[in-house]
């Protein structure tokens, strides 16, 4: 009888420094997960601002209209024609009465919407140097949200072109 006392005794603190290491452990690991920065959340403003496209030829100000993002050219590296010095024009629009317009100012970027988590989706990028329209989304590539993937793509994403680009301010 003796021995089985001290057995039982011996099982219940080997249980209750097991539950003492178990409390530890859940308070470490909510610790953890209360000390991710808030930074490292994406919230849909963090969009907002102007970005270097990868040629390094343009930038594009992102800004917010009525809970959608959109995106014009601010800045060309060219902006005139060098035979003209007149400004470039969307020469490369497949409607004639576009062809006219200036580049400069030309809105790339439409309807885009934040999906809640990391991702700006269901908008459409245009190209200029090409005179196309394609289905896009936009997301962040590292934690400072300085890096932004561009995804443009007909259809399904599979069959598209991914461009990088750089916040500038």
């Amino acid at each position: 009888m003796i021995k089985m006392n001290i057995i039982a005794k011996l099982i219940l603190i080997k249980f209750n420094n097991m539950t003492k290491i178990s409390s530890v452990l859940v308070a470490l690991f909510m610790a953890a997960i209360f000390a991710i920065p808030a930074s490292a959340q994406v919230k849909a403003d963090d969009i907002l601002g102007v970005w270097l496209n990868e040629d390094e030829d343009a930038h594009i100000k992102i800004e917010n209209r009525n809970g959608k993002y959109f995106g014009n050219i601010v800045w060309l590296k060219n902006p005139n024609e060098d035979d003209t010095g007149l400004p470039k024009l969307d020469d490369e629009n497949p409607d004639p009465e576009l062809q006219q317009r200036p580049v400069m100012g030309l809105e790339l970027l439409s309807g885009f919407v934040f999906d809640g988590d990391d991702e700006w989706e269901d908008g459409d990028i245009y190209d200029p140097k090409s005179g196309k329209t394609y289905s896009c989304y936009m997301v962040f590539t590292d934690e400072n949200k300085n890096n932004l993937k561009v995804r443009g793509f007909i259809g399904v994403s599979l069959l598209g072109k991914t461009t990088y680009w750089t916040r500038v301010k």
